[in-house]
């Protein structure tokens, strides 16, 4: 069964940096446009980011704009997310997910219906 798996997650100190990576064991991930979300403990999930199936195009929630980075490597069924300047706010369980489905959607955030289960990032002040 196809799956989104993410890695990177950790522990890191107010300023740092991470780089998440997001692996699709399918053989269609060329075709999806991906995304990534995060949630906070008590709190809903957000949308964080999106890139096109080619990269012609990246969306950025405005909290992460500037210093989160949305990439993909089709070659190597890969997502990433390079977030840089983290604050703890940026704490949250962050997810990787795919609109497998070739419909349009209104915006950027709706639509994805694969969805790995997650790395937790923890930003200390």
């Amino acid at each position: 069964q196809e799956e989104l798996v993410e890695s990177g997650g950790g522990l890191v100190q107010a300023g740092g940096s991470l780089r998440l990576s997001c692996v699709d064991s399918g053989r269609t991930f060329s075709n999806y446009v991906m995304g990534w979300f995060r949630q906070a403990p008590g709190k809903e999930r957000e949308f964080v980011a999106a890139v096109t199936t080619n990269s012609a195009s990246t969306y950025y929630a405005d909290p992460v704009k500037g210093r989160f980075t949305i990439t993909r490597d089709n070659a190597k069924n890969t997502v990433y997310l390079q977030m840089n300047s983290l604050k703890p706010r940026d704490t949250a369980v962050y997810s990787c997910a795919a609109r497998t489905k070739p419909t349009h959607y209104r915006n950027n955030r709706d639509g994805y219906d694969l969805w790995g289960p997650g790395t937790q990032v923890a930003v200390s002040s």
